[in-house]
């Protein structure tokens, strides 16, 4: 698997991985993400900035995630230049359960070891139950749940340090 930044030419291909996402999300009584969120100017704003990357098997893109370096929303209490941040992971449908996630995760995790951040910390819809096991069995630590709105959010995060 090989996994990259996205460049601008990906912004297209990064939004329709994220829309497949959502769509098979949405189908399945579980919406995630508004059309706003995943639209494509929006998406390739956050190209353009380097925030996703992409994972490609041969020529067929696999997955997307967004990695950053700042999360005050979800995370405010936490100290700049001290964690990373995984948000928008979404694998395509042909590649479910096939290591994509898991790929993806390692890539972000080894990202923050290079950028020096003690943790990597995602967030997720506190009842999405099967991905909060995807993230334990990766090794993530619930931090907390949290409340923004009418919703609940389970927070984890992830030591950088080697074993």
């Amino acid at each position: 698997m090989n996994i990259h930044e996205a460049r601008s030419s990906d912004a297209l291909i990064v939004a329709s991985v994220l829309q497949e996402a959502a769509e098979w999300l949405a189908g399945d009584g579980r919406a995630l993400w508004s059309a706003a969120e995943i639209a494509h100017e929006r998406v390739l704003r956050d190209v353009s900035n380097g925030l996703f990357h992409i994972a490609r098997q041969g020529e067929h893109v696999a997955g997307v995630m967004k990695f950053e370096s700042e999360d005050p929303y979800f995370w405010p209490e936490v100290l700049p230049g001290t964690s990373a941040f995984v948000h928008k992971l979404a694998v395509r449908r042909a590649w479910a359960k096939t290591g994509v996630s898991t790929e993806l995760l390692s890539y972000a995790r080894t990202r923050a070891q290079e950028l020096g951040r003690a943790h990597l910390r995602l967030d997720c819809v506190a009842d999405r139950q099967g991905l909060r096991n995807l993230y334990e069995g990766f090794g993530f630590r619930l931090h907390s749940v949290v409340q923004i709105g009418a919703t609940s959010f389970a927070r984890y995060q992830l030591s950088t340090a080697a074993p």
